[in-house]
């Protein structure tokens, strides 16, 4: 009995640094010269990095110090909360954690220099093992984390039964989605159905919308359903404003003026409040953005930068709140180049931040100083907004060593509402 506790001693300690070392990985915000990052499938209009396993992910942003700098990119796993789970490398990657950048040049043809980099895993150096949540970091040549990204890798292993409602509670019923949902577990072998199972439920892909420890309200056999919870009810906003550079040297919709200094300059019309409108259909990409340019096939290197005046007009005053343009195009962060000050000669909300070429989603939205963000403040929030909500489906057994995402569902707002 004694060596057995010694044993039992000896096991503990050694893996008690596997369980003291996991941290929450939380995404660092990239500096303001690391501009259009996208992490997306190759798939058509897929705009959200959400990967199934062995799907080809690339990544790319631009430096626009244009130096050329000898950048690295490191994965990590992470569990359910993003910490880091306790895999070794060679148990989710084939090949190497980290690795350099390979594939990096300069633009040309344009005012603003950039170098452009970009990456596809698979690579030679790299391949996805297992399915989970993972970080993305890009590291300088310092060992410095520059920036990181959150992506999702699945594999379909369960179907997931999503619908979008209108909000059953009466005082919301004109501002509110419900979200509901059955996952239905076909031969998955669960014991314990309500622990084995976690749920995360985002609209629109903006991880400022997640909500996560959702528990199902039934279970039946081999149907988990998630219906009639306040815990997945949201705001469905307003529709996202637009523009389009595409053809930077002129005026097109939304854009009254440009002008070219050191770089090319765009004036938006001004964007009055929308809060206390009626709401009004207006087709987006939901807070996404897509590079384009009408000058040259090659975007990645031909596409130019623009800065991009944002005007804001508003009779409200938001006490200790600040302003932000809110969007994908910086993966909704809220950061100091994308909050608007006002104007004390012209009365407007202003900002200048550099674009890169192409067609851009974004609203408004108020934030505390603690950067809780209220998106309705000033653009109002209204059913018939049109969203998409994305439920992903995490498993992990007792005993089991890593969590896997095993099942996504999509539901559009105006498809569900309209049927």
């Amino acid at each position: 009995m004694q060596l057995l506790g010694y044993r039992f001693i000896i096991i503990f300690m050694l893996l008690l640094p596997a369980f003291s070392n996991a941290q929450e990985l939380i995404e660092k915000i990239p500096p303001p010269y690391i501009k259009t990052v996208q992490l997306v499938s190759g798939k058509q209009d897929s705009y959200v990095p959400l990967f199934q396993l062995g799907e080809k992910i690339f990544f790319s942003f631009d430096d626009l110090r244009g130096e050329m700098a000898n950048y690295a990119y490191r994965i990590e796993h992470c569990d359910y909360n993003w910490k880091t789970s306790n895999l070794s490398t060679s148990e989710f990657l084939d090949g190497f954690q980290e690795d350099r950048f390979r594939n990096y040049e300069n633009a040309f043809n344009t005012f603003q220099n950039y170098t452009h980099y970009s990456l596809v895993i698979p690579n030679r150096n790299m391949r996805i093992k297992l399915t989970g949540n993972y970080l993305i970091s890009v590291i300088d040549d310092d060992g410095n984390t520059v920036f990181s990204k959150r992506f999702i890798v699945y594999k379909p292993m369960v179907t997931v039964e999503t619908t979008v409602h209108r909000s059953r509670d009466i005082a919301y019923i004109d501002q509110k989605h419900d979200i509901e949902f059955t996952i239905h577990t076909g031969r998955l072998n669960l014991r314990d159905p309500a622990r084995e199972i976690n749920v995360a439920v985002l609209k629109n892909f903006d991880w400022n919308t997640l909500k996560v420890q959702i528990p199902p309200k039934y279970i039946s056999g081999q149907k988990l359903m998630y219906n009639y919870l306040s815990g997945i009810s949201f705001w469905a906003g307003n529709e996202f404003l637009y523009f389009d550079t595409k053809d930077i040297r002129n005026a097109t919709n939304n854009i009254s003026k440009t002008r070219l200094g050191d770089i090319f300059n765009t004036f938006l019309y001004i964007d009055q409040a929308r809060y206390n409108r009626a709401y009004s259909f207006n087709p987006d990409i939901n807070g996404y953005f897509v590079v384009r340019t009408l000058n040259s096939d090659d975007t990645a290197l031909e596409a130019d930068y623009s800065l991009v005046h944002f005007k804001l007009e508003t009779d409200q005053h938001f006490g200790n709140r600040n302003v932000y343009v809110y969007g994908a195009f910086n993966d909704w962060k809220l950061t100091p180049e994308n909050q608007l000050h006002l104007n004390e000669k012209t009365g407007l909300y202003e900002a200048a931040i550099p674009f890169k070429q192409g067609f851009y989603n974004y609203t408004y939205v108020t934030a505390t100083p603690d950067l809780k963000i209220d998106e309705r403040e000033i653009q109002g929030s209204y059913y018939q907004t049109e969203n998409r909500y994305y439920v992903i489906v995490y498993y992990k057994q007792f005993g089991d060593r890593y969590t896997q995402v095993i099942g996504v569902g999509t539901a559009n707002s105006r498809e569900n509402l309209e049927n």
